[in-house]
């Protein structure tokens, strides 16, 4: 018998919320913007002292050299801050999401996300989905893990492939789910990234077994349904 995935504690609170809801809650994940940090030094020179015994200030000038790091160090925490800032979570509440079957490859079915925000939004990890009242996680396709994650401008869509079913009746207990709940993960694994989304599925419903698996979330269409 195949081992399954448990469903995390923190994405099984999201899922059933949203199972009770209809998944199109707004939420602006925006960060605040910060102010890039400024300072304006300035040296005092102290040669040229009376013959009294005036001497040079080194520690001075060592405390101005340490204003001016500490000044760009802030500057530039500042500015990745604003860039971080810029950009949100994708999930439910800033995106369209559709579910649709295909015929190649055989028993797959390819998962859009459509940025319908006004910011530029991220789809981190891999969608964590459930049909029906599933207890368990499908697996994510290791293989398929992007470089970098994949971040939408308004307007575009980002993809995943989900494989339902072995194409050779290898798996095990089979089933129809009628429901498919899709939840988003945040910026650590198995994090909540706010509200799910409930695609449409056929009327008659999707056939999947214990093969079930997922990719992570990818820019490009045909990639997605690679795996």
């Amino acid at each position: 018998m195949r081992k399954y995935h448990a469903l995390p504690a923190v994405l099984l609170a999201a899922l059933t919320l949203t199972a009770c809801q209809d998944g199109t809650g707004t939420k602006d994940e925006g960060a605040a913007r910060s102010d890039p940090a400024s300072a304006t030094v300035t040296a005092t020179p102290t040669e040229g002292a009376a013959a009294t015994g005036g001497t040079k200030d080194d520690k001075g000038s060592k405390n101005d050299k340490g204003s001016k790091n500490e000044a760009a160090t802030k500057t530039e925490e500042s500015a990745k801050g604003g860039a971080t800032a810029a950009h949100v979570s994708c999930n439910g509440s800033n995106t369209t999401v559709t579910a649709q079957p295909v015929r190649r490859p055989l028993n797959h079915m390819l998962l859009t996300v459509k940025n319908t925000g006004s910011k530029m939004c991220d789809l981190t990890y891999y969608p964590v989905l459930r049909f029906d009242e599933m207890q368990w996680v499908p697996r994510p396709v290791e293989d398929s893990k992007p470089q970098a994650v994949v971040t939408l401008a308004p307007g575009e869509s980002g993809y995943a492939g989900i494989a339902l079913s072995a194409a050779d009746g290898s798996g095990e207990a089979g089933t129809t789910g009628r429901k498919l709940t899709v939840a988003f993960q945040g910026r650590t694994p198995h994090s909540d990234g706010g509200p799910s989304a409930l695609p449409a599925l056929p009327a008659k419903g999707v056939y999947y077994d214990s093969t079930l698996k997922v990719t992570y979330w990818l820019r490009d269409m045909d990639d997605a349904l690679s795996y």
